[in-house]
C-alpha cells in the first residue's frame, strides 16, 4: 500500500475552511487567495485518491471520506501546535491563575491543565474551581488571570462570549413521585409546594426557577440549600426534590426532566473572562487551550 504523507499546511486550510463553512472566507484567514486554497485541496485529494468534499446547494460539504479526516486533521494539528509552543515555551516561568464555574471543573480541567503543562512545565497553574459570584469578586481583586463563569448581568471589560446553554429542570433518575404530583398539581386539583434543591442565594439558576414557577402559579418551597454544586447533586439524587442547571456535568444520579406541567427556563450565557486585555504569553495560551475545549461541547 502507497504510504501517504499528509502536508500540515494542506490539513490547516481544509479544517479551517471546513469550521468557517467557507472555503473563501478561509483563504481570507490563512492570507491566501483562494486559487492557492483550491490548489491545495486538490493536493489532498490527490493524495488521497479519493474526494474530501462536494457540492451541496451554493456551498460545499464534507464526503465520508472527508469527514473522517478531518478528525485525524484536528488532532495532527493539535499535536504540531502543542510542539511548536513547547518548543518555544520550554524556557517559560511563572504562574497562571484559572477560576471555572463548577459545572465545568469535572468535565474540563484534566484536558485543559494537561495539555497546558506539556507546553509550559515550568509555569504553575493555580487552579480555582468555584461559584460564580466568588471567581467575579477573585478577577476584580487582581487574584485571577482569567475566569471561566455564567454571565450574571455585571459586565466585565475584557470578556469572550463562548456560548449559551439552556437551563434544565432535572431530578433524580429514578425518582417519578415528584413528577407524579407535579401532574395532579397542574391539573388544579393539589397545590403543595414543589420542593426545590437549590444553591445558597445569590444564585442565578434559583432565581431562574423560582420566577419561572411564581409566572406559571406553581407554588414551591426550598427543601434543600448547599454552597456547593456537590451536595446540590447529592440533595436532588436522594429525590430531595428538583434542580435548576444547565445538563453539563451532570451525574448517572440525575436525569433531564421533560414534564409538560414544568415551566419552560431561559438559557444563560457563559463568558471567559479576563483580568487584563492583553495577558502574558502564557496565560494567553492557557485561555486558547480553555476556548478550544469548549468548542468541543458544542455550545450554542
Amino acid at each position: 500500500m502507497r504510504r501517504i504523507t499528509f502536508d500540515l499546511d494542506v490539513l490547516r486550510t481544509f479544517v479551517t475552511g471546513v469550521d468557517m463553512g467557507s472555503f473563501a472566507k478561509a483563504a481570507d484567514r490563512l492570507g491566501r487567495s483562494t486559487s492557492a486554497v483550491s490548489a491545495q485541496l486538490k493536493k489532498l485529494e490527490d493524495q488521497l485518491g479519493m474526494p474530501v468534499l462536494r457540492k451541496e446547494g451554493r456551498g460545499m460539504v464534507t464526503t465520508p471520506a472527508g469527514e473522517s479526516l478531518l478528525g485525524y486533521a484536528r488532532r495532527l494539528l493539535e499535536l504540531n501546535d502543542e510542539a511548536a509552543n513547547a518548543v518555544r515555551g520550554a524556557e517559560l516561568a511563572g504562574s497562571v491563575r484559572l477560576g471555572i464555574q463548577q459545572d465545568f471543573g469535572e468535565q474540563m480541567l484534566t484536558e485543559v491543565l494537561g495539555r497546558f503543562t506539556r507546553v509550559h512545565p515550568q509555569v504553575r497553574i493555580e487552579a480555582r474551581v468555584a461559584r460564580n459570584s466568588e471567581l467575579m469578586e477573585l478577577l476584580s481583586s487582581g487574584k485571577l488571570d482569567m475566569a471561566l463563569a455564567w454571565d450574571g448581568g455585571v459586565p466585565t471589560p475584557h470578556a469572550v462570549h463562548v456560548g449559551r446553554l439552556p437551563m434544565r429542570w432535572i431530578g433524580a433518575a429514578d425518582d417519578t413521585r415528584t413528577l407524579q404530583a407535579l401532574a395532579v398539581s397542574g391539573a388544579g386539583t393539589a397545590q403543595e409546594p414543589l420542593p426545590l434543591v437549590m444553591m445558597d442565594a445569590p444564585c442565578i439558576m434559583r432565581s431562574a426557577a423560582t420566577r419561572a414557577l411564581d409566572q406559571v402559579g406553581i407554588p414551591w418551597r426550598i427543601a434543600f440549600t448547599s454552597p456547593g454544586l456537590s451536595g446540590v447533586w447529592a440533595a436532588a439524587a436522594a429525590g430531595l426534590g428538583l434542580t435548576v442547571r444547565t445538563a453539563m456535568g451532570l451525574p448517572p444520579s440525575l436525569r433531564v426532566l421533560d414534564a409538560p406541567s414544568l415551566p419552560p427556563l431561559p438559557e444563560v450565557v457563559l463568558l471567559l473572562h479576563r483580568a487584563e486585555a492583553d495577558l502574558h504569553p502564557p496565560a494567553q495560551h492557557l485561555h486558547d487551550i480553555v476556548l478550544e475545549a469548549l468548542q468541543k461541547l458544542h455550545l450554542q
